[in-house]
């Protein structure tokens, strides 16, 4: 993907792509302060959202919380689910594009109804209905996307979610990283991905992602669906060989993000001499696999990771002749608020 050829800027979502490395180099981590003062005090908080709201921006927040040592408590869950738990000494904080987003109004509505003081949402826009039965609201950067699937939005929300976490641990270091984070990002955009390779993704049956619980690999399985229009999975951790091998075929693929080195003897055994599928590895070292290989970006490879695998979906999306900003059926806005 690049910002010259045609193929790539007459979409929406390519540019929406290429523009996120300069987003991350001019975010403001030190906006949400005074949230994460608050936050603090309280020492627990609930990721909320929906969808590409959620899944990016909580998970990977909390697999860096978890492999740094913060002490803040950390959970996430859907909007509509969490409206059935007990959150009167929890912090929330609700994210959704739109601002419209019924399960996350409802969850809102619902706690500051009982007089809940830690209510904290961002979204694309300002004045949204979800700012309006917020504590206090953040308005993203990065402006409005061109295509139905959220990307851009995604690593800016993900970026605010870890800026919020570094600033209750008194941890300055993350605006010195975000030059060279989004250098990263951007050659990682503008790989050059194998023709055959992607030849090979586009022809699969399914496309399965395995990979961390971080929300890099589960976000890329969405993004499958609405950008190629192929049907997808996740595979967290190493699931991807503890039964769902029985209903593999030999057509179908594994997109694998950041192996672990112990398991690709297993992976290779089980999926492509047992099924005679093909597993395609992204990861910043060599691998037993075909492999996309990006720079190694530390705790934020993340970001990294999540740019890589848009490259791919691209050149799917682009070699199936699919138009990228235009989704049959998928909407902007999941299930808007109605009232």
């Amino acid at each position: 993907m690049n910002s010259i050829d045609e193929k790539y800027t007459a979409f929406g979502l390519t540019t929406d792509m290429l523009a996120t490395p300069q987003i991350v180099r001019d975010f403001d981590p030190d906006r949400m302060s005074k949230t994460a003062e608050a936050i603090e005090r309280v020492g627990k908080l609930l990721l909320t959202g929906e969808g590409s709201s959620r899944i990016f921006p909580a998970k990977s927040a909390m697999q860096a919380a978890r492999q740094q040592g913060w002490s803040v408590e950390l959970h996430t869950e859907a909007g509509r689910q969490a409206q059935e738990y007990n959150l009167g000494d929890w912090a929330v904080f609700a994210l959704s594009n739109s601002g419209r987003t019924a399960e996350v109004i409802g969850l809102f509505t619902k706690l500051a109804a009982a007089g809940h003081q830690h209510l904290y949402s961002l979204t694309a826009f300002e004045d949204s209905k979800l700012e309006s039965v917020a504590t206090e609201g953040y308005v993203l950067k990065c402006g409005k996307e061109g295509a139905v699937a959220a990307t851009k939005s995604v690593v800016e929300q993900a970026l605010f979610y870890r800026a919020l976490l570094a600033q209750m641990e008194g941890e300055t270091g993350l605006k010195d990283r975000l030059s060279e984070l989004g250098d990263k990002m951007n050659e990682a955009l503008t790989l050059e991905i194998d023709s055959a390779l992607t030849e090979r993704i586009a022809q699969a049956g399914t496309i399965y992602w395995a990979g961390r619980n971080d929300g890099v690999s589960e976000e890329l399985a969405l993004k499958t669906n609405e950008i190629t229009r192929k049907p997808s999975d996740f595979l967290e951790g190493t699931y991807a060989v503890h039964g769902v091998e029985e209903v593999m075929t030999a057509d179908d693929v594994v997109l694998w993000v950041d192996p672990y080195a112990d398991s690709e003897e297993k992976f290779d055994d089980v999926l492509q001499k047992g099924v005679g599928l093909t597993i395609i590895a992204i990861a910043d070292r060599e691998t037993r696999f075909p492999t996309i290989q990006i720079p190694d970006a530390g705790e934020l490879s993340p970001f990294v990771q999540m740019c890589a695998g848009w490259s791919i979906l691209v050149e799917v999306g682009l070699a199936l002749g699919i138009d990228l900003d235009k989704p049959e059926r998928a909407r902007k806005v999941g299930n808007e608020f109605e009232g």
